[in-house]
């Protein structure tokens, strides 16, 4: 284990000390009346303190718990920091969450307070109004109050306004670095959600070592589009804070292809479903265009893969090699990067695994996905690739500090200052995610290989027992199959049966080009999807994926599902992974047929 010596600071502190030292004119960046304006270092260090102020006015204490249901933008910045300087703790809801679940977290958090954005969601508190029991203030980030007994951001800014800038400086002073600064509902793939509890120190040894290996600075523009109610857009956002790195906001979610370009970052922090749309789309691209750039994009990944390989062992390249990458890259790589606003220096990916042929192709046009690994619990990050440790298909070797050890099941096992105090107020969970030495239960399957890089292989609950007792991680084999340009998403089955099947959602943009391979013609999805000439294209499709499974690993039977999973349909957690049990249960009928 590498080992640095870290600062015990607060997340406060990692503000301050950064807007008292850095003066820009476009701190922060966001779209307003359709262009992105600038927010200077000075605006965005006075809103802070301001709000700050209107929260200890308005009665909120030390160790108080206070919500925030709403999209990732500045305002949930700023209100987070806000939140901390009081001394109290944030506790993030989804706004993606429907009433009843973002009911529990506030009552199981016990919070005194709510930030929330948009009339959609006042609409879903009132839904559950009378059921809230401890929540006395209700904060908007609109303009305009949706109710008399809601507060406007900027009237809490105000509020904060009437007291001197030293009250600030003196209320911070109580502030430490080992209190809590955060609770963290986990997306309850199995069950009920639980509250990790991050303390300050935990967050920012992440954000202080983060800092060591991967070179994030004030020249940076980054672009940030993922939930901040998510560990990871938040932890990330604190090393741009201490950056000093210019923090760009995607409209939403949907204008994240639109406002890349617009804003032209540096990097950018997200999910592989992102990245993998990127690459089915550039790929889609050049195999639809004339024969000659068909070849030449081919030659190009040809060369690419060369490259990609001889860094991973850090070969030098013959002259003739340079050449021919230096071409590849005019001709093909640099158009794409180009596409993406043409400055990123690199990405990071988190959250699942990314397939290895992703990671392949960002790295051949000089963009490479940083991949990384780690939990809510985790705050987050446990290791990350690094341009001096890099490796496709690995989520790069532990921070420093940070101790991984892998159990005699193979599940990952971790120690150090970034491992939460515990789970809000259930102690049992708590208990049974240590070891009795004091190490953390990942619930991950993997392994550490002969360079020292991490391998995730899957979730220890997804492992699937097939009939026959033979021991299955799904996840390795969806992605592969997940890189047929004509399935959107699957989900492979077998637990305690004979065989392994798949649930599969086609690309239905592709399926015109799917039906002339058949020939079949799309009438309508339900017809489409039943179709059993449809079916055993998807299972050859599949196997075309994966040709060289074992035995007991070959997908015997597929079904396909009309709708793609979603939140709301109750197949996706927040963070956009898999519910494996109430897919399960959902689709129970369908997966019958199957065996």
């Amino acid at each position: 284990m590498r080992r640095i010596e870290i600062p015990k600071k607060t997340l406060v502190e990692n503000f301050i000390e950064t807007v008292d030292k850095i003066n820009k004119e476009k701190h922060i960046l966001r779209k307003k009346n359709k262009k992105y304006e600038g927010i200077s270092t000075k605006q965005f260090r006075k809103d802070v303190i301001s709000a700050a102020l209107g929260l200890k006015q308005i009665g909120i204490k030390v160790g108080d718990r206070v919500n925030i249901m709403a999209e990732t933008s500045y305002e949930w910045l700023v209100s987070d920091l806000a939140i901390l300087s009081v001394g109290a703790v944030t506790v993030p809801i989804y706004p993606t969450l429907p009433a009843e679940q973002a009911l529990y977290i506030m009552n199981d958090s016990e919070s005194k307070a709510m930030f929330f954005s948009t009339k959609a969601q006042w609409e879903k508190i009132r839904s559950v109004r009378e059921e809230i029991k401890n929540i006395k203030h209700f904060i908007t980030f609109q303009e305009k109050s949706p109710a008399e007994e809601v507060l406007t951001l900027e009237g809490l800014k105000e509020i904060g306004s009437e007291l001197p800038e030293e009250d600030y400086y003196e209320m911070i002073k109580v502030v430490d670095s080992d209190d809590l600064a955060t609770i963290i509902y986990t997306s309850g793939t199995t069950g009920v959600p639980k509250g990790a509890m991050l303390t300050h120190f935990n967050i920012f040894s992440n954000v202080y070592t983060v800092l060591q290996i991967l070179d994030i600075n004030e020249k940076d523009t980054v672009f940030s589009f993922l939930p901040l109610s998510h560990v990871l857009e938040r932890m990330v956002t604190q090393v741009y804070v201490r950056a000093g790195a210019t923090i760009a906001y995607a409209e939403s979610i949907e204008k994240v292809a639109k406002n890349i370009p617009e804003v032209r970052p540096t990097l950018m922090v997200s999910v592989p479903r992102l990245f993998e749309r990127i690459y089915s789309r550039v790929v889609d691209k050049a195999l639809a265009g004339p024969p000659l750039k068909r070849k030449i994009f081919q030659w190009a990944l040809r060369v690419g893969e060369k490259k990609v390989k001889a860094d991973v062992k850090r070969k030098k390249y013959s002259y003739k090699y340079n050449f021919q990458y230096a071409l590849a890259n005019k001709l093909v790589f640099s158009k794409i990067k180009h596409a993406l606003g043409g400055r990123f220096r690199f990405f990071v990916s988190g959250g699942a695994a990314l397939p290895k042929k992703v990671g392949e192709f960002f790295a051949m046009i000089g963009a490479p996905i940083m991949e990384g690994y780690g939990l809510t619990e985790t705050s987050p990050v446990i290791a990350v690739n690094t341009f001096d440790d890099f490796k496709v298909g690995t989520v790069g070797k532990p921070l420093p500090n940070v101790e991984v050890k892998i159990a005699e099941d193979g599940e990952i096992l971790s120690r150090g200052p970034h491992i939460m105090k515990g789970y809000y107020k259930k102690e049992e969970e708590t208990k049974e995610v240590f070891t009795e030495d004091g190490w953390f239960k990942t619930g991950d399957i993997g392994f550490i290989d002969e360079d020292g890089f991490l391998v995730i292989t899957d979730r220890k609950k997804a492992i699937i027992v097939t009939l026959g007792g033979k021991n299955v991680a799904p996840q390795p084999i969806e992605n592969r199959i997940k890189q047929s340009p004509y399935i959107n998403n699957v989900v492979v089955i077998g637990n305690e049966r004979k065989y392994l099947s798949a649930l599969i959602i086609p690309d239905f943009d592709k399926m015109e080009d799917v039906s002339s391979k058949i020939g079949k013609k799309i009438e309508d999805k339900d017809t489409f999807v039943k179709d059993k000439e449809v079916e055993k294209f998807f299972l050859r499709e599949v196997k075309r994926m994966v040709p060289d499974l074992a035995d007991f690993e070959v997908i015997k039977r597929v079904a396909l599902l009309k709708e793609d999973f979603s939140i709301e349909g109750g197949e996706l957690t927040p963070t956009l992974k898999v519910k494996r049990t109430f897919v399960e249960k959902k689709y129970k009928k369908i997966i019958d047929s199957l065996y």
